[in-house]
């Protein structure tokens, strides 16, 4: 195994290239996170930092980068669906991972009971209300609480590994 640091200076800096490197090789699925801004069209984004914090209370926890336009908006709406991408919507991912106000032309999508926005065909959602928000170095660390879940029979999880897109037979 090639070491990447020293181990005489644990205090010394991490190289960011090493540092993507290596968290690289723990696979994530790819999430859309995304909400009906106040002028009532979808704001969202693709998210691979995401995961189950809590059962008592139902509690979510993701990382949005501060660099994020969409996260201002779905921030404002204060309710959010989170969508657990399938293999199959990489071009949902690639559409949501980009900059600019048409994120959504051309992916199908629909409003929730609670006021979120859930992607057809996901795998999963949840509903989420926003509990908190933490600044945490270049991302903001938030913490929101799951109202309703929804999950598909079948299928199997967009997977992000070592920088590229992955999937794997599960279902």
């Amino acid at each position: 195994m090639e070491r990447l640091t020293d181990p005489a200076n644990g205090t010394g800096p991490i190289d960011p290239a090493a540092f993507r490197e290596v968290l690289g090789t723990f696979a994530s699925g790819i999430t859309v996170v995304a909400a009906l801004a106040q002028d009532g069209r979808p704001a969202g984004l693709a998210c691979q930092s995401f995961a189950s914090l809590s059962l008592d209370p139902p509690l979510v926890l993701l990382c949005i980068g501060k660099g994020s336009s969409s996260w201002p908006k779905v921030r404002a709406a204060g309710r959010f669906g989170v969508s657990i991408l399938a293999e199959e919507q990489r071009s949902v991912c690639e559409a949501l991972g980009r900059r600019g106000e048409e994120k959504f032309a051309g992916v199908d999508w629909e409003p929730s009971a609670q006021g979120a926005v859930r992607i057809t065909g996901a795998l999963a959602t949840a509903d989420c209300a926003l509990e908190s928000v933490h600044e945490a170095g270049d991302h903001h660390l938030v913490t929101a609480r799951v109202l309703e879940l929804t999950a598909r029979d079948g299928g199997s999880p967009l997977l992000y590994y070592r920088s590229a897109y992955a999937t794997g037979a599960f279902g």
